[in-house]
């Protein structure tokens, strides 16, 4: 399947008081930094060919949300998109701000909090696929909304641990590729270990099962916290890329996302689906380093030009 993919970008474990998170970076260098934030049952993995394109614009930083990938779950149990959120501010804090913030289905939601509460954290906003709320009927949200239900998600997590790992991880990125034949076989082997090893997790399930219901309850969620309300106090000049063939997120979601946001720019890829980062990362770092160069700091916008 032609050029061997890159590695996974080094991580470490980056305590910031009671709060530990794993971070993975790109080599410094780039004066500009950005902070990747990924979806639901994803990882910081997620962003490894996106920043991999981008690492000449940006030093990048991509998380591990609490009990997801490398980081341990949170002491207090929340996995609430308000304590994502809050866990994402103190990333930015802690390598520099403000940055150019990422974030792709539930991580795009997290980053809406982020942009709207701490605009003093966020140069600019590129949101991927947002998990933004929808409540149109569908299979693929209706999916998340059963395994957040009470105990539902807990026997659905047994039940889907008895199937076998190579099974379980085509299925998922059958539902987030447009294209599975787009996956390289490095890929899917880096998937299957990293599965192997979540299983062994006593909290990987809770962490699962409490980030499905964090999504549902910013569906119905009401008042100057609702996500749309929050879209449109943003600030900082956004990107919002979505894919034609997501079975997740609604493509014709950007029609409310272009009437909402007051500094946007919508970008559909007609063969992607809910991960466009992963799947065409050449085509979101073209997009991205647009907005990017747009909104730098004087001296790289200058650097840039000359």
């Amino acid at each position: 399947m032609g050029v061997e993919p890159i590695p996974s970008w080094p991580g470490e474990l980056i305590e910031m008081g009671d709060t530990r998170v794993h971070v993975r970076s790109t080599p410094g260098g780039p004066g500009e930094a950005a902070v990747f934030v990924h979806g639901l049952a994803g990882s910081a993995t997620n962003w490894t060919d996106l920043m991999g394109e981008l690492a000449g614009d940006v030093r990048g930083y991509a998380l591990d949300l609490p009990g997801a990938g490398y980081s341990p779950e949170p002491l207090d149990g929340d996995y609430s998109v308000d304590g994502h959120a809050s866990v994402v501010a103190k990333v930015i804090e802690h390598v520099g701000r403000p940055v150019h913030l990422f974030g792709n289905s539930m991580g795009g939601a997290v980053s809406v909090r982020v942009a709207a509460t701490r605009p003093d954290l966020v140069r600019s906003l590129t949101l991927i696929s947002p998990a933004l709320p929808d409540l149109l009927p569908r299979f693929g949200p209706a999916r998340v909304a059963m395994s957040a239900a009470p105990r539902l998600g807990e026997i659905a997590i047994r039940k889907l641990n008895g199937v076998p790992v190579d099974r379980r991880v085509r299925a998922t990125l059958s539902w987030c590729y447009a294209d599975g034949s787009r996956v390289h076989p490095q890929r899917l082997r880096e998937a299957e270990e990293e599965l192997r090893r979540r299983d062994g997790l006593p909290y990987a399930a809770a962490a699962m099962v409490g980030c499905a219901r964090a999504i549902v309850n910013e569906y119905f969620r009401v008042g100057p916290g609702n996500l749309w309300r929050q879209a449109a106090q943003v600030t900082a000049p956004t990107l919002v890329i979505y894919g034609r063939r997501d079975r997740l997120v609604d493509a014709r979601m950007a029609l409310r996302a272009g009437r909402v946001f007051p500094d946007v720019r919508l970008v559909t890829l007609a063969n992607a689906a809910h991960v466009a980062q992963m799947e065409f990362p050449e085509a979101v770092a073209r997009e991205a380093r647009r907005l990017i160069v747009e909104t730098a700091a004087p001296r790289l916008s200058a650097a840039r030009s000359a």
